[in-house]
């Protein structure tokens, strides 16, 4: 039988500016609470003690008022106690005038919806086949990355399939012989180290080799993947995966004006590279040794390309070939005209010694044309920091190329992502029918198909601009929007051996994090630890497909009529399908659209003629409400007639949350979520962006209630807006007395 116990703080200032009696005559009282007491504070050594009188006392269901709900550890209190905790702290005493009317209702009406979220909380279970989940972890790609990746998940102790798709390892790494410096006095180039990475790889137990490898399909999800190999009848059952499928030039075409690929003696730094490799650094068009080389490090095109910007390895490799050049041969010239020249870190030191070097000649410039005479090259450069334009006489011209990814083919995997988005937002006609032809044409893209993921969304993983694989650069780097797929390398960002080797570490420590947590049923980030996974009513299901195209994670796929094929270890519990849903099918056990539309009801909203508005904030749990928390540690006062609840992201709102806030007589709403774009800050990817596409939704629903466009706004909060978010509020409540009260106060 349920028993629910309440539990309010007086520390931390809550007694001094609450009626802590008020409030504990209220959950007795009003909210029915069976036991409620009071504590000094929150720390360890108090939660110790209502731990043990919940267990004594067999409390099933428990609020805490007190701290912000970010201020406890994890799992405090057993799964089989349903608890939530009250923000009294950040939110009301630390941020609203101690001992106020308004102060006091405030708390009670957070009392009563923390009271309404945890009796509509059930116990949340793991997800089905969790016991079923496989720790092994599949490296994609057999470069430096990979190598390393492979290698530091078989030294923690995991069982690794290592694909190759050609038939040797080592990548780009084992074609170069040397490296920029890594170690003090970070002068001198140095052996690659790929000879040792090999060696202690294709010794450990742990890893499997799978040379000319080529995949055939992947079903399932982290920890359930059936990795089905072209010439294998057995599928691999893999727990994570890492694609560190690594890099290809760029081919300069657009690069005509500088000789390429007209002139034999206009060549790239990779086939440059490649005569380092056979010791003899020739002009091609006659076989003699070239003595006179430029690099070229600016991209000079005279008009936009696909692949228009260079890294820091590209400066950096024509430092180390400038150098090798002069140290293979003491009397030859090395000239590098540049842009920008990116060393960055120790590189310095590296870049230092080239310019101490008399025969290495560097200079910001713009070579503008190339053109060959009596068996030399002529290069015209304009721009230079001598003040002047110069003529260079040289054997050879090598242009340094950009990185560029081994992953799907950017272009149309924009072209999908464009498409999905036309569908989602309901076009109609004649554009709503070429998207959908789009998308079942690119679903099956013919780009660099590596993975062929059986998702709905297309078989590799969705890439940003350039191509490659998107990542939360900010907080979730490796990550991509494939659960329990992982991108390591230059496939993820261009980066030299070194920079490779860590990016493997740190994504062999996302796959190793990912199995684990799967296997004990839980997410990974940003909701690491959460046990909650949506649950479907299909029964109710009009195969409207909103949740299976609004998911960023494509968890969902799809069967024939369009009905929703859940993969719960996909999921990351952002809750997305849940906001998207129109028919409420869509539900967690300790986040639903009821829950949340009862907590907006348990709010006392007062009549007109009391003059205290109200309002709803639903507030991202990522941003915007921690950026709220720091408001009020920082003592920062806002309008004491908000009421907040935190939403796991934004694109979880639910229309009909909306609707119930402006039938009980809210005045207005305002829906604060992370700061979208591609470069977003939104942990779940596109929060703020499918908001914004629902508008439309809430602008008929006002329209429909005959209600003010002014009275829901939707903001782009980040994470230190702590100073703004309060004029932000101040400004939307203002607009709220201008537009007057809700018609349907007290209705």
């Amino acid at each position: 039988m349920d028993k629910l116990g309440v539990y309010i703080c007086t520390g931390y200032g809550i007694g001094a500016a609450l009626d802590v009696a008020a409030l504990s005559k209220l959950a007795s009282g009003e909210l029915k609470a069976e036991v409620v007491k009071t504590v000094a504070s929150c720390e360890q050594e108090d939660l110790d003690r209502i731990r043990e009188e919940v267990q004594a006392e067999g409390i099933t269901r428990l609020v805490i008022a007190g701290p912000t709900p970010r201020f406890y550890p994890r799992n405090v209190f057993p799964p089989e106690v349903l608890c939530d905790y009250v923000n009294l702290r950040e939110q009301v005493a630390w941020s609203q005038k101690p001992g106020d009317e308004d102060t006091q209702m405030m708390a009670e009406d957070y009392l009563r919806m923390g009271v309404t979220k945890v009796r509509k909380m059930a116990p949340v279970e793991p997800f089905p086949d969790h016991d079923k989940i496989s720790k092994d972890i599949l490296v994609v790609g057999g470069g430096v990355a990979g190598l390393t990746a492979a290698l530091e998940c078989a030294l923690t102790g995991y069982q690794v399939t290592l694909l190759e798709k050609e038939g040797q390892l080592g990548g780009w790494m084992a074609k170069f012989t040397q490296s920029f410096p890594h170690h003090p006095p970070y002068e001198n180039l140095e052996d690659n180290g790929v000879a040792d990475l090999l060696k202690q790889v294709t010794g450990n137990s742990l890893i499997t080799v799978i040379l000319g490898a080529k995949i055939e399909k992947i079903l399932g999800g982290p920890g359930l993947f059936d990795v089905k190999l072209e010439g294998k009848e057995e599928p691999l059952r893999i727990g994570a995966i890492i694609q560190a499928t690594g890099w290809k030039p760029a081919n300069p075409v657009h690069l005509t004006h500088l000789g390429f690929p007209r002139l034999a003696d206009v060549v790239t730094s990779v086939a440059f590279e490649e005569m380092i490799q056979l010791g003899k650094i020739n002009r091609p068009s006659d076989g003699q040794p070239a003595r006179s080389v430029l690099f070229v490090q600016h991209e000079g095109s005279p008009e936009p390309t696909d692949f228009s910007f260079s890294s820091a390895v590209s400066s950096l490799v024509a430092l180390k070939q400038a150098t090798i050049l002069r140290s293979s041969d003491p009397g030859a010239k090395a000239f590098i005209v540049y842009d920008h020249l990116r060393a960055p870190g120790h590189n310095e030191l590296f870049y230092k010694k080239a310019q101490q070097d008399p025969g290495v000649f560097l200079t910001k410039g713009q070579v503008t044309a190339v053109e060959e005479k009596g068996g030399k090259l002529l290069a015209a450069v304009d721009n230079t920091l001598l003040g002047q334009d110069i003529e260079l006489e040289l054997d050879l011209l090598v242009l340094g190329v950009g990185m560029v990814p081994n992953s799907a083919d950017g272009e149309q995997i924009r072209l999908y992502n464009d498409s999905q988005a036309v569908i989602a937002k309901g076009e109609a006609g004649a554009q709503l029918e070429d998207a959908k032809k789009k998308v079942e044409a690119l679903a099956a893209h013919a780009g660099t198909e590596i993975l062929h993921l059986d998702y709905r969304q297309g078989p590799d993983l969705p890439t940003l601009a350039w191509g490659y694989p998107d990542s939360h650069f900010v907080c979730f780097p490796y990550e991509t929007r494939r659960t329990g797929v992982y991108a390591a390398g230059a496939v993820r960002s261009p980066m030299d051996s070194q920079g490779a080797r860590e990016d493997a570490t740190g994504a062999a420590l996302k796959a190793i994090q990912c199995v684990e947590l799967t296997s004990r049923g839980m997410a990974v980030s940003p909701r690491a630890g959460d046990q909650s996974y949506p649950e479907f009513f299909l029964q109710r299901c009009t195969q409207c497909k909103r949740c299976t195209e609004e998911c960023p994670f494509g968890v969902l796929n799809e069967d024939m009529k369009g009905t929703p094929l859940p993969n719960a270890t996909r999921c990351r519990r952002c809750g997305v399908c849940m906001g998207a849903c129109p028919e409420r099918i869509v539900s967690f056990k300790d986040y639903n659209v009821d829950m949340v539309a009862n907590m907006i009801k348990a709010v006392e909203v007062p009549e007109e003629d009391e003059e205290k508005p109200r309002v709803l904030i639903l507030a991202c749990e990522n941003d915007a409400y921690p950026a709220l928390d720091m408001a009020g540690i920082r003592g920062i006062k806002y309008s004491p007639f908000v009421r907040v609840i935190p939403v796991r992201c934004l694109g979880s709102v639910n229309i009909i949350w909306v609707n119930e806030a402006l039938s009980k007589g809210y005045d207005g709403i305002m829906l604060m979520g992370c700061k979208a774009g591609d470069d977003y800050q939104c942990h779940f990817i596109k929060g703020s962006e499918m908001m914004k596409a629902r508008s439309t939704n809430v602008r008929e629903k006002l329209k429909m209630m005959a209600l003010e466009n002014e009275r829901v706004e939707l903001f782009e909060i980040e994470i230190t807006d702590y100073e703004r978010m309060p004029k932000l509020i101040d400004a939307f409540m203002e607009t709220m007395v201008s537009v007057g009260p809700n018609p349907f106060k007290g209705m």
